[in-house]
């Protein structure tokens, strides 16, 4: 299906409908993200003006009027805009929803401390933190990372990210929100103590091959 993308109005750029070119056709039988993959590499041998992408957004980190334009259409649709010299196609070849976590942390160096002093700094950290210090001074003062910059704060995670242990632990112990806990993880000299700061919460993505080819 192919929707005009009604968005943000530019002098230089205007969005259309208008009759299909064969590389809309073409992006109409795309329906995964592997063609669309095949597709791009093909072109590229044969076609070195032609410029294709796959692009992958989430709501919460891309907010621009094309984005929340993108997130408006549905997995298979196909909208284009141009301008004086080119013209650029979206399709929309994934669209899913996926949880999201964040909290804040101080993570200490296994390699520097034996694991006593660990134990003895973390349960200092959590005595301070219950008599009211605030986690993100103590987090900048102790933490063994340069998320110690930020008051330990990850922002928004999911899974395969730097934070993957973190994930887990919420997810495995049911850790509520405002919730202090520690995490070891050994392998990686890593020793957390951590405090969930949010819910957490599903957020869109999608996955956009985009094209872009000129005008003749």
């Amino acid at each position: 299906m192919k929707k005009n993308l009604l968005i943000y109005g530019l002098s230089a750029t205007s969005l259309f409908l208008n009759a299909q070119t064969s590389t809309e056709k073409t992006l109409e039988t795309i329906e995964n993200h592997e063609q669309a993959f095949q597709f791009i590499k093909q072109n590229s041998k044969h076609n070195n003006k032609l410029n294709g992408k796959i692009l992958t957004f989430n709501e919460e980190k891309h907010k621009t009027r094309l984005t929340q334009a993108l997130f408006q259409l549905e997995k298979g649709d196909v909208t284009s805009e141009r301008d004086e010299y080119e013209k650029t196609l979206y399709k929309i070849i994934d669209k899913t929803k996926t949880p999201y976590y964040r909290l804040s942390y101080i993570v200490l160096d296994g390699s520097q401390y034996s694991m006593e002093s660990i134990d003895e700094l973390r349960n200092t950290l959590i005595e301070s933190y219950k008599k009211g210090t605030s986690f993100s001074t103590l987090a900048n003062q102790y933490s063994m990372d340069d998320n110690a910059q930020r008051g330990g704060d990850t922002g928004w995670f999911t899974s395969n990210s730097p934070y993957a242990d973190l994930e887990m632990a919420i997810l495995n112990h049911a850790h509520g929100l405002d919730d202090i806990f520690t995490v070891n993880v050994p392998a990686k000299n890593k020793y957390y103590v951590a405090i969930q700061t949010h819910e957490p919460r599903e957020l869109s993505e999608i996955k956009v091959l985009r094209i872009v080819e000129p005008i003749k």
